[in-house]
C-alpha cells in the first residue's frame, strides 16, 4: 500500500508536469492543496468515474479553479475517462483539459469555474437541491437522495463579495451537506495577504452559522481525516474546514511564494522538487501501485449498484414518487405540458386583459406552476414587486425544506450564481427575480449561465424608463442590449399578457441555455391576434399588424412600446400611410429563422423601418439599417412620473408619426 503523501505528490507530479509543458498555469494550489483532496477522495468521496453522471454521487467543486490540474490529476488518478494524454494536452484547444474546468468538456467536472468566489456558491446550490429534492422524496427507511457536496476555495473565493451573500445564506438554510476547505496559504497574486486580507474567518463563518473547524494541518491526513469526519457528523450546519497550507509544496525554492502561483516551475525547479518529494519517476508517469491505489472504479460501481437496489426497494413502495423523480432528473417537462400550455396561451389571448406583464408573468406562473413541481423559484428581496410568488408557492426553510420557493434576500449575484449549482444538480429548474437595472450585480452569474448553456430562468421587471420616479439609478437603459449580446442567453421583452404566456413556456422548454424575461411595470394593452400570429410569437419577432399590400414603412418594437407602435401606424394610416408592424420580443429567436421567414417580416424591399424601444438605441440599427430611424434612449433617465418622462425622451405617438415621416 502507498503511503498517503505518495499519494498525495501523484497530484503534484502530474500538475507541475503538465503546466510546465503547457508552458502556463497554476501549480501553486494543486500542490498546497494535495494533501487534503488525496483525504478527501479516497477515504471519504462517493461517486463512480465509469458514470460521471450517476445521480446520488457527492459532488466536488474546486472553486479556486485556476487550479484546475488538481481536479485533472484527480479525475484521471481515480479513473475517469482523462487520459495521461488529455493531461498532456493542458489548456490546448479543445482539450478536455482547458485552462479552468469547463463543465461539459471534461467528465467529472460539475461547473465551471474561474470566477473566484462563484464556485463555492454554486456549491450552495448543490446543497440547497439536495435538501430540498431529499425533503420531497425520501420516506422513511427510503434515503435516496443523500449526498454531499464538497467545496475547496482559495482566500480569493473568501475576498470575493459573492461568498459572504452564499455562505451567509447557506448558514441560513443550515445546509448540512455543504463542506468547504478554506485553503489558507496567505498567498494571493500580489504576494501575502496580510496586506489587504486580515478577517477573521473562524468568527466570520461562526456569525453566518457555520460549524468551523479551525487550524487544520492541511499536509496532516490524519487531521483531515478528523475534521472531515467531525463535519459529516453535523447535518444540522455547513461546515468550514479551515486548512493552514503551503501553496507550492514541496518546490525548495518557489513553495510559500507567489511566484508558484500562476507560472511553470520551470524544468530545473522541478528536478528538485522531484528529489525533495523522493519522486524519483519520469514526467506524467504514474507507478502501477500508485495508479492501482487509485483507482476507484470498482468502488464506484459497487456503491451505484447499491444505491441501485435500494432505488429499486424504494420504487416497489413508492411508484409513483419514483417515477416522478426519474423525470425530473432526466430533466423531461410533463408529456401534457405543452398542450396544457397552448391551451391556457389561447384563453388568454380571448380574455384579452390590459395587465402589467410582470402581473402578467405571474400569471403565467399560476398557470404553468401547479403542472411543475421541478419549478424552484425566488427574489431577491422584491417578491411583492417582481411577483414571482404564484398560488402553490412554499418557502424552503432550515427546518422544512419540502418547499419550492427561496426567500434569498438582498442577494442578487449570489442567487444568480445558487441559480446555477441548482440547475446543475437537476431535478430542479430555478427561476428567480430582481429588478432589471440589477442585473448588473449578477452580470458574471448570468455569463456562466450562459456559458454553461444551463436552464435557469431569470426574471426581471420594472423594466425602463416607464418605473417613473425612481430615477436613472433604477431606470435600466443598457441592460437589455447587455442580455441580447450574450451568447447563448435568451431575452424575452414581452408586450403583453400573452407574448408573456408564451415566454414563459418557451422558457421552461428551453434546455440548451438560460432565459431572461424582461417586464413592465405599466400596464400594457393587449394585442389580439390570429392563431398564426399566437404560433409566430415562438420566432421570437412577428407580424403584428400588416397592410393590404407592400407597406409603405415598418415599425418594430418591443414590450410597452408595442402601444405606441401600434398607435402610430393608426395615425398614419388615416394619412393615408401604411405601416406594418412588427413585435419582436425574443431577437435572438428572431435571427434564428429561416431566411424566408425573416424575409417575409422584414422584406429587403421596405427601407423605411424605423425602431422603437424605451432602452439603449444603437441595438437596433441591425434591424433598420443605416437609413432607418430609432426611437430609444441615448441617455440615462430622469426622476418624474412615468407619463412625463416617455413625453420627455420621445416615446409619443406624434414623434413616432415624425420619424416614420423622416424616413419614408
Amino acid at each position: 500500500m502507498s503511503s498517503r503523501r505518495e499519494l498525495a505528490n501523484a497530484i503534484r507530479a502530474l500538475s507541475m508536469d503538465a503546466v510546465q509543458k503547457a508552458k502556463s498555469g497554476h501549480p501553486g494550489a494543486p500542490m498546497g492543496m494535495a494533501d487534503i483532496a488525496e483525504v478527501l477522495w479516497n477515504d471519504f468521496m462517493t461517486h463512480n468515474p465509469t458514470n460521471p453522471q450517476w445521480f446520488d454521487r457527492d459532488r466536488f467543486i474546486l472553486s479556486n479553479g485556476h487550479g484546475s490540474m488538481l481536479i485533472y490529476s484527480l479525475l484521471h488518478l481515480t479513473g475517469y475517462d482523462v487520459s495521461i494524454e488529455d493531461l498532456k494536452n493542458f489548456r490546448q484547444l479543445h482539450a478536455k483539459t482547458a485552462g479552468h474546468p469547463e463543465y461539459g468538456y471534461c467528465p467529472g467536472v460539475e461547473t465551471t469555474t474561474g470566477p473566484l468566489g462563484q464556485g463555492v456558491t454554486n456549491a450552495v446550490g448543490f446543497a440547497i437541491a439536495e435538501k430540498t429534492l431529499a425533503a420531497q422524496f425520501n420516506r422513511e427507511g427510503h434515503q435516496i437522495v443523500d449526498h454531499n457536496t464538497y467545496v475547496f476555495m482559495g482566500d480569493g473565493c473568501m475576498m470575493e463579495g459573492i461568498s459572504h451573500e452564499a455562505c451567509s445564506l447557506a448558514g441560513t438554510l443550515g445546509l448540512g451537506k455543504l463542506i468547504a476547505f478554506w485553503d489558507d496559504n496567505g498567498i494571493s497574486i500580489d504576494g501575502e495577504v496580510e496586506g489587504w486580507y486580515t478577517d477573521d474567518n473562524v468568527k466570520r463563518f461562526e456569525a453566518y452559522g457555520w460549524q468551523v473547524i479551525p487550524a487544520v494541518d492541511g499536509h496532516d491526513a490524519d487531521q483531515i481525516r478528523a475534521a472531515i469526519t467531525q463535519a459529516q457528523e453535523n447535518t444540522e450546519q455547513p461546515t468550514l474546514i479551515c486548512c493552514k497550507t503551503v501553496i507550492g509544496f514541496g518546490s525548495p525554492n518557489k513553495e510559500g511564494k507567489e511566484d508558484c502561483h500562476g507560472a511553470p516551475l520551470g524544468d530545473d525547479e522541478i528536478a528538485l522538487t522531484r528529489e525533495r518529494l523522493g519522486w524519483t519517476h519520469p514526467a506524467f508517469e504514474i507507478p502501477e501501485d500508485i495508479a492501482a491505489d487509485w483507482d476507484a472504479k470498482e468502488a464506484g460501481v459497487h456503491a451505484e449498484n447499491e444505491w441501485n437496489a435500494r432505488f429499486a426497494a424504494y420504487r416497489a413502495e413508492y411508484p409513483e414518487e419514483a417515477a416522478e423523480l426519474l423525470r425530473r432528473i432526466s430533466g423531461d417537462l410533463p408529456a401534457d405540458f405543452s398542450d396544457k400550455a397552448d391551451a391556457w396561451i389561447n384563453e388568454i389571448n380571448e380574455k384579452g386583459e390590459t395587465i402589467a406583464s410582470r402581473k402578467a408573468s405571474q400569471n403565467a406562473l399560476n398557470a404553468y406552476g401547479p403542472l411543475l413541481p421541478e419549478l424552484l423559484g425566488g427574489s431577491a428581496d422584491l417578491a411583492g414587486s417582481n411577483l414571482t410568488l404564484w398560488s402553490g408557492c412554499k418557502g424552503v426553510t432550515k427546518n422544512d425544506a419540502n418547499g419550492n420557493y427561496l426567500f434569498y434576500g438582498v442577494r442578487e449575484f449570489g442567487m444568480s450564481a445558487i441559480m446555477n449549482g441548482i440547475a446543475l444538480h437537476g431535478g430542479f429548474i430555478p427561476y428567480g427575480a430582481t429588478f432589471l437595472v440589477f442585473m448588473e450585480y449578477a452580470r458574471n452569474a448570468l455569463r456562466m449561465a450562459a456559458l454553461m448553456k444551463l436552464r435557469a430562468i431569470h426574471v426581471y421587471t420594472h423594466d425602463s424608463i416607464g418605473l417613473g420616479e425612481d430615477g436613472p439609478t433604477h431606470q435600466p437603459i443598457e441592460q437589455i442590449s447587455n442580455l441580447r449580446h450574450t451568447p447563448n442567453m435568451s431575452c424575452w421583452r414581452p408586450c403583453d399578457a400573452v407574448e408573456s404566456a408564451v415566454a414563459w413556456k418557451a422558457a421552461l422548454e428551453r434546455v440548451d441555455g438560460p432565459t431572461a424575461m424582461v417586464f413592465s411595470r405599466q400596464n400594457l394593452p393587449h394585442q389580439q391576434r390570429s392563431a398564426e400570429q399566437i404560433a409566430n410569437i415562438a420566432k421570437g419577432g412577428y407580424i403584428l399588424r400588416d397592410t393590404d399590400g407592400q407597406p409603405d414603412a415598418i415599425l418594430i418594437a418591443t414590450g410597452s412600446e408595442i402601444g405606441l407602435a401600434m398607435d402610430a401606424a393608426s395615425a398614419l394610416a388615416a394619412e393615408g400611410t401604411q405601416v406594418r408592424v412588427v413585435s419582436m420580443p425574443e431577437t435572438g429567436l428572431f435571427d434564428k429563422q429561416s431566411a424566408e421567414y425573416r424575409e417575409s417580416v422584414l422584406p429587403s424591399s421596405v427601407t423605411a423601418r424605423v425602431a422603437v424601444e424605451a432602452a439603449q438605441a444603437d441595438f437596433w440599427y441591425k434591424y433598420v439599417g443605416l437609413d432607418g430611424a430609432i426611437v430609444g434612449m441615448r441617455t440615462f433617465g430622469e426622476s418624474a412620473p412615468a407619463g412625463d418622462l416617455f413625453k420627455y425622451f420621445g416615446f409619443t405617438t406624434e414623434n413616432v408619426v415624425e420619424t416614420v415621416k423622416s424616413v419614408l
